[in-house]
C-alpha cells in the first residue's frame, strides 16, 4: 500500500537555507535506524534508478561518510561529509558536499530532527544551511527534489516490508 505522506521542500527566496519535512508511518526508532544504518541507507537513499555504494559510514559524533551513486551508464557521483553530532532518536548534524562541482568547498550544514508523533509515526525535518544563496539555489535547481521524493517513497516501501 502506497503512503499518502508527502515530502515538503521549503526554500524561501533570498535565504541560504532550505527545509525538507516528511512524515513516516514508522516508529521514531525505526526511522532513526534507517537514517543511521548503512545496510538500510543503500536501499533507499537517492533516485530510484541509481545504485549506491558506501565507501565510508561512521554514524557517530566526530565520524564521517562517503557514498557514491552510480547511474545505469556507470557514471559515479560522490558525496561526503563530517558527522558532527549523533543524538540517538533525536537528531543528526552533519556536513554535505557533492564532489562533482568544478570547485570544491560548497559545503552545506544539515540538521535532521526526528519527532515522535501519535500513532507510531515520525516526522523528520532536515534543515540545510548553505554558504550562499547561490549555492542553495543551485542545489534546488539540480533536481534534488526528485531525488528526495524518490528516496522518501523508497523508505516508505521498506517500512511497509517491516524493516
Amino acid at each position: 500500500m502506497a503512503s499518502n505522506n508527502q515530502t515538503t521542500i521549503t526554500a524561501e527566496p533570498g535565504k541560504q537555507e532550505l527545509f525538507i519535512t516528511r512524515e513516516f508511518d514508522a516508529s521514531r526508532e525505526n526511522v532513526f535506524k534507517a537514517f543511521t544504518t548503512p545496510e538500510i541507507i543503500v536501499q533507499w537513499l537517492g533516485p530510484r534508478e541509481l545504485k549506491m555504494r558506501i565507501d565510508k559510514f561512521d554514524p557517530k559524533s566526530g565520524g564521517g561518510y562517503r557514498y557514491v551513486h552510480i547511474d545505469p551508464a556507470g557514471n559515479e557521483y560522490g558525496f561526503h561529509g563530517v558527522i558532527h553530532e549523533v543524538l540517538p532518536l533525536q537528531r543528526v548534524i552533519q556536513t554535505f558536499e557533492f564532489e562533482g562541482l568544478p570547485e570544491a568547498g560548497h559545503v552545506a550544514m544539515e540538521t535532521a530532527r526526528f519527532e515522535e508523533l501519535p500513532g507510531n509515526r515520525t516526522r523528520v525535518t532536515i534543515q540545510s544551511v548553505f554558504q550562499s544563496v547561490a549555492d542553495r539555489d543551485g542545489m534546488v535547481q539540480s533536481g534534488m527534489e526528485r531525488g528526495v521524493v524518490d528516496s522518501h517513497q523508497r523508505l516508505d516501501e521498506l517500512f511497509e516490508k517491516g524493516i
